[in-house]
C-alpha cells in the first residue's frame, strides 16, 4: 500500500457524510476542515499547495489565529478539495457536472415499443459477442432511427429518453472495444439527453456510467464525484433500489482505489442495503443491477482493500450467479477470481480457473476482457517456474494467437505479436 500523503479530494468525498465536516462547510470554518483533512493523513505541505498558501498561513487557520475570509480563496478550497460549490454557499463549480431544470421532473417518458426492442435486441447481443462487433450498428440506429426524431415536436420527450439510453449503450461498446475517449464523449452527450426527457434515473443511469468510466481510465476522484452526481439524481427520482445499488458500489471502488477504507467499507455496505431494499419500480432503460454485478464489483472493492478472504468469498459468489449465457460478464468475473487467488498464493486453484478462461468464446468482440487476460498472464508470469503455471502460460499463448486472428479487424496486432 502507498504511504504517500492521500488526495485531500477523496479524503473529502470518504467525510461526506459527516456531519462535522458538514457543519465546518456550513459555516466557513476552513481551520476545522484542514485540521480534518491532516487528522487524515493529508500533510500541511500538500494542503498549503494545493490552496496556494504558505504553511505559516495554514498554521494560522489550523490554530483558529484568523480564518478565511476572502470569496476567492473560498472558491480555491472549493475547486482544489472539490467540495461542492453549494456547502460554501458558493456557485456551482466549474468541475461539478451540470444539471438542468428538467432534473425536477421525478417520472420517465413512456418508450416507444420499436426502441425498446432495439435496445433490448442491442443488449442481449452485446452480452454474448461483445460490444466491438456491435458499436457500428448501435450509432447507425441512433443516425437513421433516432436522431430525425429529435426535431418533431409530435415526438414528445420519450424519443430523448431512447437517444439517451442508446447513446449511453454506444459509449459502453466503445468502452468494450478499447476507445475510452470516444466512450467518454458518448456517456457526455447521453446526460443532456436525459435531462431533456425528464427522466432522472436515466440521468443517474448515465452517470453511475461515467463514473466506471473514469475508475478505468485512473481517475478515482472524478469516478467518486459521478457517483455522488447519480446518488443526489436518484434521491429526487422513483425509488430504484438497484440503481442506487449500482451508485454506491461505484464510490466504494472510487474510495477504495483512493485508499479510502473505511468510507469505501461504509459505502459498500450501503450499496448491499440498497439491492436488499425491495422491489424496483419499473424502468424501461435501466439494464440491470443484479446480486451477481453487485458479488462482482464488492471483490474488486474488498481486494483494493487488500481483504483478500472477503473478496475471493465475492469473487466465487460473482462465478457461481453468472448465467453461461453473460459471455463478458462470466470471463470478467473468473479473471477477478483468477487474479485474488493468485494474490492469495492459491495457485492451483488460480490455474484450474485460468484454464476454465480459456474456453471464452474466441469470437467475443471485447478488447477489454482481451487486455485484462493479458493484465491476468502478466501477473502469473511471475510465478512460471512453478509447473502447472508455465504449462497453463504456453496453453494461453497458443489460444490467444488463434483469438487475435479471429478478433484482427478489432484489435491490430501489436508489433511484437504479443503484448504479453
Amino acid at each position: 500500500m502507498s504511504h504517500q500523503s492521500p488526495d485531500p479530494r477523496m479524503v473529502i468525498s470518504g467525510l461526506r457524510g459527516d456531519e462535522r465536516l458538514l457543519r465546518a462547510l456550513a459555516e466557513r470554518d476552513m481551520g476545522a476542515v484542514f485540521r480534518m483533512l491532516n487528522r487524515r493523513g493529508v500533510s500541511t505541505r500538500r494542503l498549503a499547495s494545493a490552496v496556494d498558501i504558505t504553511q505559516g498561513r495554514l498554521y494560522d487557520y489550523m490554530n483558529g489565529k484568523s480564518r478565511v475570509e476572502k470569496l476567492a480563496l473560498f472558491e480555491q478550497i472549493a475547486d482544489a478539495f472539490h467540495i461542492p460549490g453549494h456547502l460554501l454557499g458558493l456557485a456551482r463549480r466549474s468541475w461539478e457536472p451540470a444539471t438542468a431544470a428538467t432534473e425536477q421532473r421525478t417520472d420517465h417518458p413512456l418508450p416507444d415499443s420499436d426502441d425498446l426492442a432495439a435496445m433490448d435486441h442491442f443488449r442481449d447481443a452485446d452480452r454474448q459477442t461483445g460490444g466491438g462487433r456491435l458499436y457500428g450498428a448501435v450509432v447507425r440506429h441512433l443516425s437513421d432511427r433516432v436522431a430525425p426524431r429529435l426535431v418533431d415536436t409530435a415526438s414528445g420527450r420519450q424519443v430523448f429518453a431512447a437517444a439517451a439510453a442508446l447513446t449511453e449503450m454506444a459509449g459502453w461498446m466503445a468502452h468494450d472495444s478499447g476507445q475510452d475517449d470516444l466512450a467518454e464523449r458518448h456517456f457526455a452527450r447521453a446526460l443532456p439527453l436525459a435531462h431533456i426527457s425528464g427522466d432522472l434515473p436515466l440521468a443517474a443511469n448515465v452517470a453511475a456510467s461515467s463514473s466506471h468510466l473514469a475508475l478505468q481510465t485512473g481517475d478515482p476522484s472524478a469516478a467518486e464525484e459521478w457517483a455522488c452526481t447519480g446518488l443526489d439524481l436518484v434521491t429526487r427520482g422513483p425509488r430504484i433500489p438497484a440503481l442506487a445499488a449500482r451508485l454506491h458500489v461505484m464510490r466504494a471502488r472510487a474510495l477504495a482505489a483512493a485508499e479510502q477504507h473505511a468510507p469505501a467499507v461504509r459505502t459498500l455496505e450501503a450499496a448491499r442495503q440498497d439491492l436488499e431494499g425491495g422491489k424496483d419500480a419499473e424502468h424501461p432503460w435501466l439494464s440491470p443491477f443484479d446480486a451477481a454485478a453487485l458479488a462482482s464489483e464488492s471483490a474488486l472493492v474488498l481486494r483494493d482493500l487488500e481483504r483478500l478472504d472477503e473478496a475471493l468469498q465475492h469473487a466465487e459468489q460473482a462465478v457461481a450467479l453468472r448465467q453461461i449465457v453473460r459471455t463478458r460478464s462470466l470471463a470478467l468475473s473468473r479473471i477477478s477470481l483468477v487474479d485474488i487467488q493468485v494474490r492469495r498464493g492459491e495457485l492451483d486453484a488460480a490455474v484450474h480457473v485460468a484454464h476454465a478462461l480459456l474456453s471464452t468464446s474466441p469470437t467475443l468482440g471485447s478488447v477489454r476482457v482481451v487486455r485484462q487476460l493479458d493484465e491476468l498472464r502478466r501477473l502469473l508470469e511471475r510465478h512460471k517456474a512453478y509447473r502447472p503455471v508455465h504449462e497453463y502460460l504456453v496453453r494461453f499463448d497458443d489460444a490467444r494467437r488463434a483469438r487475435m486472428l479471429l478478433l484482427a479487424d478489432l484489435i491490430p496486432p501489436s508489433p511484437k505479436g504479443n503484448s504479453a
